[in-house]
């Protein structure tokens, strides 16, 4: 089986084609810049039908929550405009595409862990274009799949470990905020779910539940709770540790609003595919040993 993902340097890019490696009949194939360049919709379509994938992952996006206040154009160019090129060019490849999503498309404000049917409400620039993202690969290619995820670490790229594990090299403290929930979620796990959604596909040729699907680790903390499983965990394998202080997100203003509850629900994705996410403690452990 042949994969295309969008981009090179992202974590589930990175899981993807690591996991891929160890598999002699999958082939991941990663392009990004200059060759296939979201901005430009013709780079698109032409690398990807160039490639003639069996599957397309579409996980490049515009990720700076922040900056994309200040950046709306490139945000929605990126997320919305460059996702339905991406799906079009699969779908013009008589092939599926699993596109990568978030859980900002979600205002935050609910009880309990979302489920796909709940109702949407982006709080910043970056959720409102994934949203607009998801609408757009929904039209343009009915055979797809839209996987929402939330809080990914990895053992590669920029992610909320790595920066926890290097603050502490140089402070003995750190303050984390506590009244923002969700689920840690490995890009190794998203990866292994991947192959398994791709497997799945290849040996159902009649699929008909396409859609929206939640993938996230299992269990929910906080972010000072995720702070001080990684000190916890970086203590028994002799690295760096801090005091973790709980603070408040009006302690710590950011110019995108952040959902405070972004606990999503993957009971469908686990009665669809037949995959169970690990305990995000478990995997923690496992990316953890790859850093120290």
């Amino acid at each position: 089986m042949k994969i295309l993902v969008t981009g090179r340097e992202g974590q589930v890019v990175q899981s993807l084609l690591e996991k891929a490696s160890q598999r002699a009949d999958l082939e991941v194939i990663a392009l990004g810049r200059p060759e296939l360049d979201l901005t430009n919709p013709d780079t698109v379509r032409g690398a990807i039908e160039a490639i003639k994938p069996d599957l397309v992952v579409s996980a490049a996006a515009y990720t700076a929550v922040d900056l994309a206040e200040d950046e709306r154009e490139l945000a929605f160019a990126v997320n919305a405009i460059g996702a339905k090129a991406v799906a079009e060019a699969a779908k013009n490849c008589g092939v599926p595409v699993i596109h990568l999503s978030t859980d900002y498309v979600f205002a935050g404000d609910a009880d309990e862990p979302y489920a796909e049917t709940d109702v949407t409400g982006p709080r910043s620039v970056y959720g409102r274009s994934k949203l607009e993202g998801e609408r757009l690969v929904a039209h343009a290619n009915p055979r797809h799949i839209i996987l929402r995820t939330a809080w990914v670490y990895s053992p590669f790229g920029k992610n909320f470990v790595k920066t926890m594990l290097k603050l502490a090299e140089t402070r003995d403290a750190l303050s984390v905020v506590s009244d923002q929930w969700g689920n840690p979620t490995s890009a190794l796990d998203i990866a292994d779910a991947i192959i398994q959604v791709a497997d799945h596909l290849a040996a159902t040729p009649d699929f008909s539940a396409y859609g929206v699907y939640h993938l996230v680790g299992a269990g929910d903390t906080n972010w000072s709770g995720f702070a001080r499983a990684i000190f916890d965990e970086s203590a028994r394998l002799g690295g760096p540790t801090a005091a973790v202080t709980d603070i408040a997100t009006a302690d710590y203003p950011t110019k995108a609003a952040r959902p405070m509850n972004s606990r999503l629900s993957t009971k469908k994705f686990q009665a669809a595919f037949g995959w169970s996410p690990s305990y995000w403690e478990a995997s923690l452990a496992l990316v953890m040993k790859r850093l120290l």
